[in-house]
């Protein structure tokens, strides 16, 4: 059998058997009509690039665009307005093929317009003394069943860390917050246009009971910005310290029994309690003005103590840790 039958039998029962049958080995046969040099491949085409027998022509697909840019439907999604025409009888492509298109069109975000807000102003508050600004909020105590709670109201003084009110009830209340917030300034003697009351956006601190009650005392209303509780420092810190205390139980037997502890925690939290951020004062002697005669007594007690052994104090002579001038919720960035 000579190569012209393999040549005219490969076609039909392939190169491999036409060699079998010709008895001629199949590398022999490859060698011999090898072609020489061999052709250079083709480029590779993407896929994206590759000619689709199924694709819409430009026309077809300029349609569809029309269509979606039609008074009629501009304000439609791609699968309502498809909705819409096969309803009508009207097929013009595939639900994915109008997201397609809008997609190259670079049109796929949200086709209505939508409502803006502005961007929430950060607090910037500053206390130069007792009294001149305030933070409140309230955090839950676990009552003696599983999702049974007390709710602590507190408000705090920012400059001295003082807690100048605080009460415990069954539930969270724009009422109850009214009332204390209004026997609070009572007690403290507030006058118009003195104090800045700060919170964050629960529904009691933003209530129109306590807007209405704090326009009329002529106390400045604040509020953190959404989901930023930074912005409210002070609260945070003392509810921290209230239950990361040793004695604080698991959860109260009653509200009773919440009332006792308070009654407890508050007067030590005043009166003994010395604040890391105050130059480790009580905050009833910073809110009450005794902080500067405790002082001068700590300076003299390190006087005494550096004129006896000055060996000891290397560096300079002793010194009581300094009383910060103000206190911020957020200072403003130095520029």
């Amino acid at each position: 059998m000579t190569s012209e039958a393999i040549t005219a039998l490969a076609p039909r029962i392939g190169t491999r058997a036409a060699c079998r049958a010709a008895g001629v080995a199949q590398a022999s046969w490859y060698r011999r009509h090898r072609i020489s040099p061999v052709p250079a491949r083709r480029a590779p085409v993407p896929h994206r690039d590759r000619a689709q027998p199924r694709a819409l022509a430009a026309a077809e697909r300029q349609a569809i665009l029309d269509v979606l840019h039609s008074a009629r439907f501009a304000d439609l999604a791609p699968a309502e307005v498809w909705a819409i025409l096969l309803d009508e009888g009207i097929y013009l492509g595939s639900q994915s093929t109008f997201y397609r298109l809008l997609r190259a069109a670079g049109e796929t975000r949200e086709r209505r317009r939508q409502a803006t807000h502005p961007a929430a102003v950060k607090p910037e508050l500053l206390a130069a003394g007792p009294n001149q600004c305030w933070s409140w909020d309230i955090t839950k105590l676990h009552g003696p069943a599983k999702w049974t709670y007390y709710h602590l109201y507190v408000i705090l003084d920012i400059y001295s860390r003082y807690a100048v009110g605080w009460m415990i009830a069954t539930r969270e209340s724009a009422a109850l917050a009214e009332k204390l917030i209004a026997d609070t300034c009572t007690k403290q003697g507030i006058g118009e246009d003195q104090l800045t009351l700060h919170a964050d956006r629960g529904s009691s601190m933003t209530s129109r009971p306590v807007a209405f009650l704090l326009a009329g005392l002529g106390i400045t209303q604040s509020h953190s910005r959404p989901h930023v509780s930074n912005d409210n420092p002070y609260s945070e810190a003392q509810f921290k310290t209230l239950k990361y205390r040793p004695y604080f139980p698991d959860r109260f037997t009653s509200i009773e029994h919440a009332r006792a502890h308070c009654r407890e925690f508050f007067p030590w939290y005043n009166d003994q309690h010395r604040h890391s951020g105050l130059g480790l004062h009580t905050a009833a002697d910073v809110h009450h003005g005794h902080a500067t005669a405790v002082q001068a007594a700590r300076a003299a007690v390190l006087a005494a103590a550096y004129q006896d052994h000055p060996e000891r104090f290397v560096s300079k002579p002793p010194a009581p840790p300094r009383l910060p001038a103000s206190s911020w919720i957020n200072p403003p960035a130095e520029k």
